[in-house]
Order: structure tokens, then C-alpha cells, then sequence
């Protein structure tokens, strides 16, 4: 059930049943029916159909809020054993799995049992050990109807479900989905041995150089081995990595170069594209890679040092470094903020705004507010994103282990910790793949690898099963139609989503990705949720409207480098055209966010409600295309904040945040601060900064009434700065 956008709730405890209605989910999974062992092509069948049950503990847990397809309603029993809730399918179909959404208070003994007649009953499947969460159950044969049968409770409360889902259809032992399978035309595999490298990667660059809202789409995938001489320029929708399980197997005498020659020097556009698992050794002992938001430069080893900014100093405004090994120096020069984590650097040359770094060895040491360094020995937790590999003749996709109190690469020491995962058992989407084909796969127990290319959906995605990778290649682009929401995990363990882009459609979205249902309060503490490379855009390649891009209801969840952008150029552009009112909100406890880039919402940029939340580095720019002051009148404070902790909060803490106003519609907008808080022993906030750009606008303060205005600065670009707060 998508989030409503008022009144969200409130952090939550994680021990005990708070009362007799109970909004948290457990997430365990119990069980997936793995490819080989489908029997039926999984069509949803119960959903909307009739459904009876034994009893109901009041008014407003009735039987159909378990087939309804919603899971902020559901079925509850009387607090008593052996209650039952049974779907009539409304005739005999071969039936392949039976999916379980508990509510807290579910079964530790049940039944699934089938009948053609709703007389004669047999057990398709049996527990005494139920987990609870989601509860995914293979089950074969053909049936009419079929029943959960309650036989032990495992709390006081009665048997509650918020989704009772049966899933069969087609012929029985009918096709299953292939894992595997080629990559497609788009993604390029390079081996030494082949011919003109230096052609292939040229023309693809002449393409999408300058295609800034284009559909195409590329990954260039290099075997393991040595290169020589190449120059490897990265244009939009763009991705560069090596075929090794270490960037030193892969190796470049050569550059991989992102520079702004299309944009007469600026590099302030140079979004959308990414390099990974690669050893470079620059021919002149620098590689540039000057670029913006949602450019992720992982796992890298560069053999000498690293310029961030284009050629002749233009601007450059932001990226993201991790897991990487920079021999030289890092040459910072005009980019105006960046996020580096767990690497090792020769030195950093200078700071403009915002630099920050978690767990790297060799970055300069805390100076904020000049010069402009934030600096942690380590990062809290850490897991680093999943990537494909070649184990011999064979693909794999290597999931990296989770790290707690990180500092340096994974790799520094030889293989890193991890799983390796083969290709067989993932679904290669290629473009023309539809939603409903992605959930079959899904439901199968697959992985799914999308290869470069746009996707339209017209059902949501949703990723039920602890432990699946969802990995994009060449900034796979995901586009909801209708309005649904494009992609929802359930309150399950380790989740990992990668490497993909989700463009708002033409209808209003409520959400575009959902992290947990509401309601979510599992403790994933062991095994998180992460969601890394993925980012949001709402307008620029058309018309485009959500509501709220991105809720994170599930605890312990880790945002690792995201850009969610509502498009303040390109097409379909404008205050009421590309409407997108939230960019992101937070109701999971114990959320983490290392690289956070969320700019131009119309009112609340971040929104943060649940407990013990943590940012390393955020970056923002608040709406340049407010038409006036009352446009963002929020009550009796001018602006909406760009990123706030909702005062039932009474732990969290960030380092290293900026937001800057450039209101080129009415300069004369004045926002009251750019950060927002409940003023509490346990809220900190370090090294925060506002910026006018130009003089466009202004903030009076920098966080709630603290912090200098940025008026004396005019339109010097000046930050107004606090380093710590309260």
C-alpha cells in the first residue's frame, strides 16, 4: 500500500506485541520454489476472489483484506488455535505456490490444504516451525479451493494475514522461466584479443556524448587481462567494468575519461554512467573523470592520480567514490562537493563546499569549516554492490560480504569476502520483458539482471524473497505506467538492488520504490537491505509526476549513493509538469545513508521519522522553478526544508550536509533554513552548509534558527556554515 503523504508514522520498538493490532511484520522467509522445481507458470489466481474464514477479531479484520491485493489491510482470527481462512477460485487450476504475508501475530503450526469440492480437504503442505514474515510454500496438484489451516498459534493474539496469495495457472508441469542466457546486443564483451577496441568504444561515445535524455543504453564488460593504449571517454547511460573477481585482473595502460567538452567545459550535467573493477594506468599519470550526480566510480585502482574536474577547471558539482584505490593524488580542484568511502588515496588537493569521507586511508583530516573536510575514521556498515564477473568460462555475479566499522578496500588483501552467485540462477531481462514476466521470474526463486535498454511496467515489481539481487546494467532504466509504483521489496533480509534507473511515467506515481511495507519493523540488523546505484528521476525525458519517489519502511536499510531528481531541465519541466512533492522519506529504524543526493522536490527534499537514523554526506539544491514565495509557504515558515527529522524523533545524526538555493524563477524567495531538527540531546548534526547561487533566493539560517543568513553573501556563492549542532 503506497505511504499517504501526511501523518506518517511514527519510530517504532522493536521488541513485544504493542497491542492487539499489531503493524509489524516478521522476515523470515521459510521457503522459494527454486526454477527447477516450478510446476505451474505463477499467475496470481486468489486475488478479489471469495474468501471465508473461521472468525475475525473485530470489525475491519474481515477475510477479504487477505486476498485484496493490499497490504495495509488483513485477516485476523480469534485468539484461539485451529482457525482457518480459505479462496475459492472458482474452478479447479493447477496451483505452483502458496505466498504468506504474516502480520506479527502468526502461526507457528499450519496447514495448506486443496480441494476440488470444499468438502474433501488434502494437506498439499505442513509445518510445525513457521517464522513467520513472508512465507513463500511450493505446493502441486490442482484444486479449487484452498485453505490455510491454523493449528498453533505463536503469540496470544489470533492467526493474522495481510495477504493470503495462491499463485498457479497454465499446464501442470508446465515452462519455467531460463536463468542465464546471453546479455544482449547492448552489453559489449571485450577480451584483449579483439579487434579495434578503440572503434567500438568510440562510436558508442559519439552517441551518447551529448545524449543527456537519450535511450540508449551500454555496458562495456572487459575480460580479464591487459589493455593497452585505449582512451575509454564514458558518455551518458554509459558503464565501463572489469570481468574479474579484482580490479587488478582487469587492467587499462590508458584512461577511462569523462570530460565536458559537449557542455563548453561544464561539467555540471555530466550525470547517468558509471566505471567499476578496473586497474588504470593513465598515460600522462592523471585519469579525469570530471563529473556530476549519479556517476559512481567503484572499485576502482587508479596507477597514478585522479582529476575531478574538466579540462580548463570548468564546474563540476558532486560524485562518488568507493571501494577504490587512487595511488596519486585526488585533484578535487572546482568540483563543489563529493563523497568518498572506503578507499585509499595518495592525498586530496583542495576543498570547495563539501567534501566528505568515511573509513578512507590517506584523506585530510576533519577541518570543516575550512578548509571544507569531513572526516570518519570509519563507515558504520558497509556492503558493497554486487557485480558480474567471469569464474573461468562461467558468469557469476559476486554479492560482497557486509562490513561493520569499515576502512579501506575489500580487495586490498586478496579475494574478497563474499558470494559468488551463478548467472543460471538469475533472469536476464532484455528489453520487451513485461512486469508480469519479471514477477513470474521472481516468483520462481530467480535473480534478476537487467541488461541496458528502458522497460516499461504496468504492474509494480515486487521483490518478495529474502537474499535477491536486482542488478541493472548500463543504467537499465525502469519506467511505471498508470501510475503504479515500479518496484516494491517486502520486509525480507538482504535485498540488494544495483545499478538501475527508475524515470517517473506520464500518471502520478504515490511512490516509485517502496523499501518494506508500512508498517515494516523486522530486525535486519544481521543481513540489510541496501540500495545502491539507484536513482530516481521525475522529468527531463518527458513528463513525469510522484508523489514521494523513494519510502524506506524496512529497518536497518542501507541507501548507498543515490540521485533522485525531479528534472529542473530537459523536457516536461515545469512547477506543476513534472510535480513531485517528496524525494525521499524514511519511517525504518536504524536507516543508514552514505551518499545522499536528493534535489528540486516541491516541498520536503528528505523527510527522516524513524529512530537512529545516520547520513553520511547529503547533498541538495532546493526547486529553482518555485514561481513565487507562497509557492513554498510552508504555514508560517518560509520553504520547505531540505532535509528534516520529524520531532518524534529522539536519535539521529549526519555528517557533512549542503543545500543551496538557486530561485531563478523569483529570486526575491527566502527559505527560513535549509536543515530542520527537534532540538534533543540525541540529534547531532556536523559540518551543515547553505549556498545561494548567484544570489537567486536566500536561507535566513542553516539549520531550524541557527546558522548565519546568507544575505550579507549576495551573490558570492558564500556558504553560511555551522559545524555542529545543537
Amino acid at each position: 500500500m503506497p505511504l499517504a503523504t501526511s501523518s506518517p508514522p511514527r519510530g517504532r520498538v522493536r521488541s513485544g506485541l504493542a497491542s492487539a493490532v499489531v503493524t509489524a511484520l516478521a522476515a523470515t522467509l521459510l521457503a522459494v520454489v527454486p526454477a527447477s522445481e516450478a510446476h505451474a507458470a505463477p499467475v496470481l489466481l486468489s486475488q478479489g476472489k471469495p474468501v471465508t474464514a473461521s472468525s475475525q477479531e473485530h470489525y475491519g479484520t474481515a477475510a477479504a483484506g487477505a486476498v485484496d491485493g493490499d497490504l495495509g489491510t488483513r485477516w485476523s482470527s480469534a485468539a484461539s488455535d485451529g482457525q482457518w481462512l480459505q479462496v475459492d477460485l472458482g474452478s479447479p487450476v493447477p496451483l505452483s505456490q502458496v505466498v504468506l504475508r504474516w502480520e506479527a501475530a502468526y502461526a507457528k503450526a499450519y496447514r495448506i490444504e486443496l480441494s476440488t469440492d470444499g468438502t474433501s480437504w488434502s494437506t498439499a503442505y505442513s509445518t510445525t516451525t513457521g517464522a513467520g514474515g513472508t512465507e513463500s510454500v511450493a505446493v502441486s496438484g490442482s484444486a479449487r479451493y484452498v485453505r490455510m489451516q491454523g493449528v498453533t498459534r505463536a503469540t496470544g493474539y489470533g492467526y493474522s494475514l495481510w495477504e493470503f496469495q495462491v499463485f498457479g495457472g497454465g499446464d501442470a508441469g508446465g515452462p519455467t522461466l531460463p536463468g542465464g542466457g546471453d546479455l544482449g546486443p547492448n552489453v559489449h564483451i571485450i577480451d584483449p584479443s579483439t579487434p579495434d577496441i578503440q572503434g567500438r568504444l568510440d562510436e558508442v561515445f559519439e552517441q551518447q556524448e551529448s545524449a543527456q535524455f537519450g535511450t540508449g543504453r551500454h555496458a562495456f564488460l572487459l575480460k580479464p587481462g591487459t589493455y593497452h593504449g585505449l582512451n575509454a571517454q564514458i558518455g551518458f547511460y554509459t558503464q565501463i567494468a572489469g570481468l574479474g573477481l579484482r580490479p587488478d585482473d582487469t587492467t587499462i595502460n590508458g584512461d577511462v575519461t569523462v570530460d565536458a567538452g559537449w557542455f563548453n567545459g561544464n561539467a555540471t550535467q555530466n550525470f547517468w554512467r558509471g566505471a567499476e573493477n578496473l586497474a588504470v594506468a593513465p598515460v600522462s599519470g592523471t585519469n579525469r573523470w570530471a563529473v556530476s550526480q549519479a556517476s559512481s566510480f567503484r572499485r576502482m585502482h587508479v596507477k597514478g592520480g585522479l582529476n575531478l574536474a574538466p579540462d580548463g577547471y570548468g564546474w563540476a558539482s558532486g560524485g562518488y567514490i568507493a571501494d577504490s584505490k587512487i595511488d596519486g593524488q585526488v585533484g578535487n580542484y572546482s568540483q563543489q562537493q563529493w563523497y568518498t568511502r572506503d578507499s585509499t588515496i595518495g592525498g586530496w588537493s583542495n576543498s570547495v563546499w563539501n567534501q566528505t569521507f568515511s573509513g578512507v586511508e590517506g584523506a585530510p583530516a576533519t577541518g570543516f569549516p575550512e578548509p571544507r573536510y569531513t572526516t570518519l575514521a570509519t563507515t558504520p556498515v558497509s556492503r558493497e554492490k554486487p557485480f558480474l564477473y567471469l569464474d573461468g568460462g562461467e558468469y557469476k555475479v559476486f554479492a560482497p560480504a557486509k562490513r561493520t566499522g569499515a576502512r579501506g578496500t575489500t580487495w586490498a588483501n586478496g579475494t574478497p569476502q563474499g558470494e559468488s552467485i551463478p548467472l543460471s540462477r538469475f533472469y536476464v531481462v532484455k528489453p520487451g520483458a513485461t512486469a508480469a514476466t519479471i514477477n513470474q521470474a521472481l516468483a520462481q526463486g530467480l535473480h534478476l539482471l537487467f541488461t541496458p535498454g528502458i522497460y516499461h511496467v504496468d504492474r509494480t515489481i515486487e521483490v518478495d524473497r529474502a537474499n535477491t539481487i536486482v542488478l541493472g546494467l548500463g543504467l537499465a532504466t525502469i519506467i511505471p505506467d498508470n501510475g503504479v509504483t515500479a518496484m516494491r521489496v517486502a520486509d525480507v533480509d538482504g535485498v540488494r538492488l544495483a545499478g538501475f534507473l527508475i524515470d517517473a511515467g506520464r500518471v502520478n506515481s504515490p511512490t516509485l520504490l517502496e523499501v518494506g511495507p508500512q508498517g515494516a519493523g523486522a530486525d535486519h540488523s544481521a543481513n540489510p537491505t541496501t540500495v545502491q546505484d539507484v536513482y530516481v528521476r521525475i522529468g527531463g525525458a518527458g513528463a513525469g509526476k510522484a508523489t514521494t519517489s523513494v519510502v524506506v519502511n524496512s529497518d536497518d536499510a542501507i541507501i548507498d549513493h543515490t540521485w533522485v531528481w525531479r528534472a529542473d531541465h530537459g523536457e516536461g519541466v515545469g512547477w506543476e509538469t513534472n510535480r513531485a512533492d517528496y524525494g525521499v522519506r524514511v519511517n525504518g529504524d536504524d536507516v543508514l545513508a552514505t551518499g545522499l543526493f536528493v534535489e528540486h522536490f516541491n516541498k520536503y527534499d528528505v523527510e527522516w521519522f524513524g529512530e537512529r537514523g545516520r547520513t553520511i554526506f547529503y547533498q541538495n539544491e532546493k526547486a529553482y522553478d518555485a514561481p513565487n514565495q507562497a509557492a513554498i509557504q510552508n504555514g508560517a515558515t518560509k520553504g520547505f526544508a531540505a532535509y528534516r527529522v520529524d520531532d518524534s524523533v529522539t536519535t539521529h545524526e549526519a555528517w557533512g550536509l549542503g543545500s543551496y538555493c538557486n530561485y531563478n524563477v523569483d529570486p526575491g524567495i527566502r527559505q527560513d533554513h535549509g536543515f530542520k531538527a527537534p532540538v534533543k540531546p540525541g540529534v547531532k548534526f556536523h559540518s551543515l552548509l547553505t549556498v545561494s547561487l548567484g544570489g537567486n533566493g536566500h536561507y535566513e539560517h542553516v539549520i531550524n534558527d541557527t546558522g548565519a543568513s546568507t544575505v550579507p553573501a549576495g551573490t558570492s556563492t558564500v556558504p553560511s556554515t555551522v559545524v555542529s549542532y545543537p
